[in-house]
């Protein structure tokens, strides 16, 4: 079993909250638009990162992260993209992929809206973390935590941070 600690957008802003909440994970994820170096590196250094970049992540961030990412983690099938929509309305960018070869977990950010959603259609979790830093529209800045064990995601979390 895996302790994952997802975010996104946190646009170069630093929460030391990240490392209050992320804690008990065994890897973090972010979903991109890290926004700053400093972020990936404190990130690293307190837990395994996992990453994709996002539009707004300059090419420091880009030379170290792909802006699709897929891999196995317990036996679940993730893709993670920065820009990728959501159940009934992906981006054109990864629709295809995600129809063709669906994943267990498909992961995105970029709206800045928290959203946990089940396809039905393609028997795919969907996660967005909503936005953890302070650039942007939301009001509640968010993470999310869960756990994977044997391909199967249980005790889902979703953490406001509240200034």
């Amino acid at each position: 079993m895996k302790k994952i600690g997802l975010l996104s957008d946190t646009h170069a802003y630093w929460d030391e909250r990240y490392l209050k909440y992320f804690n008990d994970c065994d890897e973090i994820w972010h979903a991109g638009d890290i926004g700053s170096i400093d972020i990936v590196e404190r990130l690293q250094v307190f837990r395994p990162l996992r990453a994709v970049y996002g539009n707004i992540d300059g090419q420091d961030i880009r030379r170290l992260f792909p802006e699709t990412d897929r891999f196995t983690v317990e036996g679940a099938d993730v893709i993670m993209k920065h820009i990728g929509g959501y159940p009934g309305k992906y981006d054109p960018s990864i629709r295809g992929t995600l129809l063709v070869h669906p994943p267990k977990l498909f992961i995105s950010g970029h709206s800045h809206i928290l959203k946990v959603k089940y396809d039905k259609t393609l028997g795919m979790l969907h996660i967005n973390p909503g936005a953890a830093g302070k650039y942007g529209f939301h009001k509640v800045r968010t993470l999310v935590r869960f756990n994977i064990d044997a391909g199967i995601f249980s005790d889902l979390e979703v953490i406001e941070l509240s200034d």
